[in-house]
C-alpha cells in the first residue's frame, strides 16, 4: 500500500454516471482520483490499506471537475481588484468622482491605474479627458483604461514621461490612446509600477480565483500588457495558491523568447485587431456609429502563416486575438497558407481568441483544422443584444456574434478583468445567449469551461475518472439535485455556490456551508 496522502468525500452527489446507481463519493490518492462510487462501496474503500483516510463528510454537495479560465490577464485582474474598479461607474461625474478619491486615498501612488470604465451608457456617451483627469488629481500620473483594454486616457503628467508620444498612431489630444501609443504608454507604465506592487495584484487574483471554483488559469500575456518579468509573479502566485497556470506570450514570431520564458505557445493576446467598444476591431464593412472607420488589423495573412509555420515546427501552439470579421477573415486566411506548406501538420491544437464574428468560411477553416476557440460568453451577456453596444457599434450585424453552437472545439474564459471572473455566469450566458441561434445545452457549455479549458492547452485532465488528476469542486446548488442533472443555470435561478476546490489531491480553498 502507497503511504501517499488518502482522503475520501462522501455523502454528495457525483457528477458520474454509474449505469444506475448513483455516485455519492470520490477516493484520492495523492494527486490522483483513486475511486468513485457508492457509500458502500466508499466503505471498503476506506479500509483497505494501513493508512486511514482523511473523511470529508459532503452533506449533499455536488462533486464535479474544477473550472479552467482560458483567458485571465492575472496581475491586471488584481489591480481591479485592490485598486480603483471603474466597472459598472454610472457616468463621467462618478468616474472623476472616484478618481479623485483614489488619489486622495493613495498619496504615494507612482501612477493611479483606473480600470474597466464603458462610456456606452453613460449619460454624456464619452470617455474622461486628460484634462479631467488633471482636475479630478492635479499632477499626478494617472492612467485609466477602458473595460475592453483597447484604449485608455491618461493625465498630462503620464504623458509628459512618454517619448514621443503625440507622434504615434492612436494618440488624441485629448488624451485618449489606442493602438501604437497605448503600447508606449503601458511601456512606460512598466518603470512605474514594481515587481511588489504586481506580485500583490497576482496573489489577490489567484485568490479570487480559487474562490469561483477555478483550479487552472492561462495567462494571457504579451510585450504590450505587461513586462516578461510578470510571468515569473503570476506563476510564483499560482504555486502559492495552488493553482495551476498555463502561460502564453503574445508575441510574433519570437520563438526563442517562447523557449526563454518556458511559455506554452506564442497565443493569446497576440492582436490581430482591437475591440469593438473601442472600434478597433477590424471589420470588412464600417461602423454603424462611425461610418468613416472599419477598424484596425494589425497582421497579415502572410504574417499568419510564417507564425503558424514557425510555431508548429517549434513544437509551440500558435494563435491570436481577434475579434471582427475583417481581422477573422485574414487569420483565416492565413491559417489556409500554412496549411498547403504543412498539410496536416498545422492541426496542432492552436488556438483563436476571441472569434467575436466569424463568416461561414472562417468557422469551417477553424473546424477543419481542429483549431480551439477560447471565448466569452460574458461578452455577449454584458454588450450583446439588440439594444446594447454591439448593437450600436454593429447594427444588425450584433446577430452574427458569439456563434457557439457552431464551434466544435470550445474553450471559456473571462479575460478578465475585461469580464469579471465567475464562470457558473459565463456558463448562463452561453445557454442563454442574446441569440437564442447560438445557444449551448449545460452540459457542453459546462465542458466548455472545465475539460474544454484543459484542451486549449493540449493537457489531458478535467474529467471524474480513476485516475485522472484530483482537481474537483464540490459546490451547494440552491435546489439540490436528481442523479445525471445539471445545476439550473436559468436566468434569476441562483447559481451554486463553491463549497470545497481540490487541486490535486488538495484542498485550496473552502467556503461556508449553504
Amino acid at each position: 500500500m502507497t503511504d501517499r496522502t488518502r482522503t475520501v468525500l462522501r455523502g454528495g452527489q457525483v457528477a458520474v454516471d454509474l449505469g444506475g446507481a448513483a455516485a455519492t463519493a470520490v477516493g484520492i490518492e495523492g494527486d490522483r482520483i483513486a475511486f468513485i462510487g457508492t457509500e458502500d462501496q466508499a466503505t471498503g474503500w476506506v479500509g483497505v490499506g494501513r493508512d486511514a483516510p482523511e473523511v470529508v463528510d459532503l452533506e449533499g454537495g455536488w462533486v464535479a471537475p474544477a473550472f479552467v479560465d482560458s483567458h485571465v490577464h492575472t496581475v491586471r485582474s488584481g489591480f481591479a481588484l485592490t485598486g480603483l474598479d471603474l466597472t459598472g461607474i454610472a457616468g463621467l461625474v462618478a468616474c472623476l468622482d472616484a478618481v479623485a478619491d483614489f488619489a486622495v486615498s493613495h498619496p504615494d501612488d507612482a501612477v493611479l491605474v483606473g480600470q474597466g470604465w464603458d462610456e456606452t451608457s453613460w449619460p454624456e456617451s464619452r470617455p474622461p479627458t486628460s484634462a479631467e483627469l488633471e482636475r479630478a488629481a492635479p499632477g499626478r500620473r494617472t492612467y485609466v483604461t477602458r473595460v475592453d483594454g483597447h484604449s485608455s486616457v491618461i493625465s498630462p503628467a503620464l504623458a509628459s514621461l512618454v517619448p514621443g508620444l503625440e507622434g504615434l498612431a492612436g494618440w488624441s489630444d485629448d488624451g485618449r490612446v489606442e493602438r501604437d501609443a497605448h503600447h508606449a504608454v503601458r511601456n512606460t507604465l512598466e518603470a512605474l509600477i514594481g515587481d511588489t506592487e504586481r506580485l500583490g495584484a497576482a496573489r489577490a487574483a489567484c485568490h479570487a480565483m480559487a474562490a469561483q471554483g477555478i483550479v487552472s488559469f492561462h495567462e494571457n500575456a504579451a510585450p504590450h500588457i505587461g513586462p516578461e518579468s510578470e510571468i515569473d509573479l503570476v506563476r510564483q502566485a499560482a504555486v502559492e495558491t495552488g493553482l495551476h497556470a498555463v502561460v502564453y506570450w503574445g508575441e510574433l514570431m519570437a520563438i526563442e523568447t517562447a523557449r526563454r520564458l518556458g511559455v506554452a505557445g506564442l497565443a493569446g493576446d497576440l492582436v490581430a485587431d482591437g475591440a469593438f467598444g473601442s472600434r478597433t476591431a477590424a471589420l470588412e464593412q464600417p461602423y454603424s456609429d462611425a461610418p468613416g472607420s472599419c477598424g484596425h488589423g494589425y497582421v497579415t495573412a502572410e504574417q499568419v502563416r510564417d507564425h503558424v509555420i514557425a510555431c508548429t515546427h517549434a513544437g509551440l501552439q500558435a494563435g491570436f486575438h481577434v475579434i471582427g470579421d475583417g481581422a477573422l477573415e485574414e487569420v483565416a486566411t492565413g491559417f489556409e497558407l500554412a496549411e498547403a506548406v504543412l498539410g496536416g501538420a498545422v492541426d496542432a491544437g492552436h488556438r483563436l481568441e476571441h472569434v467575436e464574428l466569424p463568416s461561414p468560411r472562417v468557422l469551417e477553416v477553424i473546424d477543419r483544422l481542429g483549431i480551439v476557440c477560447s471565448v466569452q460568453p460574458m461578452f455577449d451577456a454584458l454588450w450583446g443584444g439588440p439594444t446594447d453596444m454591439y448593437a450600436a457599434r454593429l447594427g444588425e450585424r450584433w446577430r452574427r456574434t458569439s456563434p457557439f453552437a457552431q464551434m466544435r472545439r470550445l474553450a471559456f474564459g473571462s479575460d478578465s478583468p475585461v469580464t469579471p471572473l465567475g464562470p457558473w455566469a459565463a456558463i448562463r450566458a452561453a445557454v442563454h445567449p442574446h441569440n437564442p441561434e447560438h445557444a449551448l445545452v449545460p452540459a457542453v457549455a459546462f465542458a466548455a469551461h472545465t475539460v474544454g479549458g484543459w484542451d486549449a492547452a493540449n493537457l489531458h485532465a478535467g474529467d471524474l475518472t480513476v485516475g485522472a488528476p484530483a482537481h474537483l469542486a464540490v459546490w451547494d446548488t440552491p435546489a439540490g439535485l436528481r442523479a445525471g442533472a445539471m445545476p439550473d443555470v436559468s436566468p434569476g435561478a441562483p447559481l451554486p455556490v463553491l463549497r470545497r476546490l481540490v487541486s490535486s489531491g488538495r484542498t485550496i480553498h473552502e467556503g461556508a456551508p449553504a
